[in-house]
């Protein structure tokens, strides 16, 4: 018995050393072959023809070392039946998929998928390059191969084409009835297992085994995008999103992104809060795919209990208990080594999930395994069988509170101008929670062309006060010698996104009226990019004065306090002012105006939510910014946004009056660096006075009351749990009441040092 059992251990070691090896191996092997690929195009060429191919279907495309061809727009329509619906065999994003015959040079008639982009479609130009570039770059058994495309003269028509794999996608398979015209029977145990683990080696490939300069992160990783051949072998498809990193670093290098990417329900929280993508960003959204495999549900259903809309984040809580597909033939200790392998991968820390390459392995274990009765595995793979994984219990584990929500408003377009619905009257709530009717006439005026060049001096360069990504700001002085602002659109390309912010700002403020929000007084639409026309507000941005040093000086405890009631008085407002809540979903000190007497001015309504999403409608494109963003809005990744989400942007705006420090930095101890996160843990662990601007402290580092109070009001906006938090309209009662004891206070010892000095 001792000499079997040690006779196994070291069949074991060994097979794991040689596995290392092999990997250890192919990565030299790729390392010099990239080296060779710098010497010529044509070695690049040749490289990308024999690079790494394995698996159960190794010639399913014959097509593998061919290069993309540009198919002209003749032989689209021929393979199409031109663009006949007839053939559509999918939908999404990008736009239509149809199936297709086109001839081959040397190879004759093969069906193909044909991907035609809707002009209308959020995607485009980018999205379309980006698969090119990278499908041109990759061979592998495991991953979908691009035969070709088709672009057009200022891309009015963008194709791709790509090998036809008639078992469509492992969604269809697992979670509709019906799918282009079939019926889809229940996959098997081994099937959904081979699958996985198909699906598995190629993002192993992308990786680490490229043998290009770069490494893959596929960043759109869902069972969609998942595609069976005609022998169920899985391959991964869609590659419009993916991100490259440098070969030479490790599995956790990580790629810093402007604006978050990807589908809800799979997307990696880390990378959510903090835009730094990891190759572990794939696992994560690779473990809800395994979870998806095992429970048979959707990555998100709103027909269940909302605990368990997002199953990732059910999963985590209840992965133990939670139930799991019943097909019979597997036994329920497979059903648990499945289960660990994907929870390991939704882990919270990066750090602490499982690479690909090591996924790979632990599935391979597990196929031995459930295929041990057959007699098909070796003694070694037995042994490797007998390797337990222990998974750490995450602490921070949340659920979400989620509101009801319907489509946003739609907008007409025509031409180079939009129609512009302008509902509601300003003027009707002039006497509720602070409105004023003073809005110049309250609907938004249309500006000409030739007033607002006349306004900025021809956009002189000396008007400009602000600039960012999307739009440049400058000073401008109308007619009638009012000063303004004018905002001017950058990059306005007559993309879908950006049309709805411009028209959100115009219908939003035309809606609202409010003494601490920023007051639209026009827009232009003659020119080629829309202008908006504010009221100009002197004084900067709330963060200037927080963390300009030179000037903070002049911000204090006084000025600051009102500061926070007037901004949680407006949107209190917001939140109100409408049948259906306002939700501002980009609350932060940038998009706080003060003027010259230090009275503040909500602005930026380009993300606004008007009305409810469509649940229906997941975006691939996170609103809010990070630092600010609702951590229930990332953790359950459900695309919907509620007034709760403006309560926690606004209790960092609160931390960050209170502290001095900035929503995010990346200079301390890791654990430090999100003030949101930081700042409630201070107050709760006694700290709070380490976190606290020094110039806030009395002698001998006292605290005041109205400041202590204030500090546990923005611990309770700060909560995981949305519905833990209160609302705008609780906050900014309770802060009117810390403002109106604090002023009785200072009348007080103003009054006693009055008598004083008589």
């Amino acid at each position: 018995m001792y000499f079997s059992t040690a006779l196994i251990f070291l069949l074991t070691v060994l097979d794991i050393v040689v596995y290392c090896f092999q990997k250890q191996q192919e990565e030299e092997d790729n390392a010099e072959q990239n080296n060779s690929s710098l010497s010529s195009s044509s070695d690049q060429r040749s490289i990308h023809k024999e690079d790494h191919v394995e698996g159960n279907d190794s010639s399913s495309s014959s097509s593998l070392g061919k290069h993309c061809r540009c198919f002209s727009l003749a032989e689209i329509k021929l393979a199409t039946h031109d663009f006949d619906n007839a053939f559509v065999i999918g939908k999404g994003g990008f736009g239509k998929v149809y199936k297709g015959r086109i001839d081959l040079e040397g190879e004759g008639g093969i069906d193909v998928a044909i991907k035609r982009l809707n002009i209308d479609s959020n995607q485009g130009a980018t999205e379309f390059c980006a698969e090119i570039e990278m499908l041109s770059k990759l061979r592998h058994s495991h991953i979908v191969s691009l035969l070709g495309y088709h672009e057009s003269t200022r891309k009015r028509e963008m194709i791709l084409v790509y090998e036809y794999l008639p078992n469509g996608s492992l969604e269809d398979h697992l979670h509709k009835k019906r799918a282009h015209g079939g019926n889809f029977s229940p996959l098997t145990w081994i099937q959904r297992l081979r699958i996985c683990l198909d699906a598995a080696h190629g993002l192993d490939y992308l990786h680490t085994g490229t043998g290009v300069e770069c490494r893959v992160i596929h960043l759109d990783v869902k069972s969609s995008n998942i595609l069976l051949d005609k022998n169920w072998a899985g391959k991964i498809a869609d590659f419009g999103l993916s991100r490259t990193g440098p070969a030479h670093q490790s599995c956790t290098t990580n790629v810093y992104t402007n604006q978050i990417k990807g589908t809800f329900g799979y997307m990696d929280a880390q990378y959510f809060a903090t835009h730094r993508l990891t190759r572990k960003s794939d696992v994560y959204a690779f473990g809800v795919v395994l979870f998806e495999v095992l429970c048979g549900r959707p990555a998100l259903d709103f027909t269940l209990d909302e605990k368990q809309y997002s199953l990732a984040v059910w999963e985590l809580i209840a992965w133990k208990k939670a139930p799991y597909i019943n097909l019979g033939e597997v036994s329920t200790h497979c059903v648990k080594k499945f289960a660990q392998i994907a929870y390991k991968c939704l882990l919270w820390n990066p750090k602490d999930r499982p690479t690909m390459t090591e996924v790979v392995a632990l599935l391979e274990l597990l196929l031995a395994l459930t295929l041990q009765n057959n007699s098909r595995v070796t003694i070694a793979e037995k042994a490797r069988s007998l390797f337990t994984i222990k998974f750490p219990v995450p602490s921070n584990l949340k659920k979400k509170a989620i509101k009801k929500e319907e489509q946003p408003t739609t907008v007409a377009e025509g031409g180079s101008k939009f129609s512009i619905p302008v509902a509601g009257n300003p003027k009707k709530q002039a006497a509720e929670d602070g409105s004023t009717s003073d809005h110049h006439g309250g609907a938004a005026r249309v500006f000409t062309k030739k007033e607002l060049k006349r306004a900025t001096k021809n956009s002189d360069e000396n008007r400009i006060i602000g600039k960012g990504r999307y739009a440049t700001v400058y000073k401008g002085v109308l007619s009638d010698k009012r000063i303004v602002a004018i905002k001017k659109s950058i990059l306005f390309n007559g993309t879908k996104s950006q049309i709805e912010q411009f028209i959100n700002e115009v219908v939003i403020l035309s809606q609202i009226n409010h003494r601490n929000l920023v007051k639209l007084i026009g827009y232009c639409l003659e020119t080629k990019v829309p202008y908006l026309v504010y009221e100009f507000i002197s004084n900067g941005t709330l963060y200037d004065h927080i963390h300009n040093k030179s000037r903070s000086l002049a911000l204090t405890w006084d000025i600051r306090l009102r500061i926070a009631t007037e901004i949680a008085g407006a949107l209190s407002y917001v939140h109100s002012a409408a049948s259906v809540p306002i939700i501002h979903s980009d609350i932060m000190p940038t998009n706080i105006l003060v003027d010259d007497n230090y009275v503040a001015k909500v602005s930026d309504f380009g993300v606004t939510m008007p009305t409810p999403m469509d649940p229906d409608k997941l975006s691939t494109i996170v609103r809010g910014t990070q630092g600010y963003t609702d951590p229930e809005y990332f953790l359950f990744q459900t695309s919907r946004l509620t007034d709760k989400s403006d309560v926690y942007s606004f209790g960092v705006v609160l931390a960050e009056l209170l502290s001095g420090k900035q929503a995010l930095g990346f200079d301390g101890p890791v654990n430090e660096r999100d003030l949101g996160m930081l700042f409630p843990s201070s107050l709760r662990e006694g700290r709070l006075s380490q976190v606290l601007d020094e110039r806030l402290l009395l002698n001998e580092g006292i605290i005041p009351d109205d400041i202590i109070n204030v500090s546990r009001l923005a611990e309770r906006c700060l909560r995981l749990k949305g519905d833990e938090r209160p609302t705008m309209k609780e906050v900014a009662m309770e802060l009117e009441g810390i403002l109106i004891v604090k002023e009785k206070s200072v009348a007080r010892v103003e009054e006693r040092e009055e008598e004083d000095r008589s």
